[in-house]
């Protein structure tokens, strides 16, 4: 059974920042992508980062470009969201989620398009 775990969420100042941590079972950590969108109230799902552990490579939204940074520690099967300079609008409840390297990034550009496995959800508050 896939089971994506999150953790790390929380209230921060802005400016502040917050490390999400996504621990992924169930299936072959390298041969998949794992990423992270956020969903705020009344607004569409917005695809944030994503890393294949496999070879390492990022994509990274415009929105968060510079100022978040995504890991993955393959011995732990967990991938890390390092977000620094937090503002009011990274406020949002943001999920991991996990599918073939290709179909997630389709799905980080395209909200149109859902990955196969998705976490629980971590609440990101950012107070002005």
């Amino acid at each position: 059974e896939v089971q994506l775990v999150e953790s790390g969420g929380g209230l921060v100042q802005a400016g502040g920042s917050l490390r999400l941590s996504c621990r992924a079972s169930g299936f072959t950590f390298a041969d998949y992508a794992i990423g992270w969108f956020r969903q705020a109230p009344g607004k569409e799902r917005e695809g944030v980062s994503c890393i294949a552990p496999g070879d390492g490579s990022t994509y990274y939204a415009e929105s968060v470009q510079g100022r978040f940074t995504i890991s993955s520690d393959n011995a732990k099967n967990t991938v890390y969201l390092q977000m620094d300079d937090l503002k009011p609008e990274d406020t949002a409840v943001y999920y991991c989620a996990a599918d073939l390297p290709t179909q997630l990034v389709f799905a980080i550009v395209d909200a149109s398009t859902k990955p196969n496995y998705w976490g629980q959800g971590t609440q990101v508050a950012v107070s002005s």
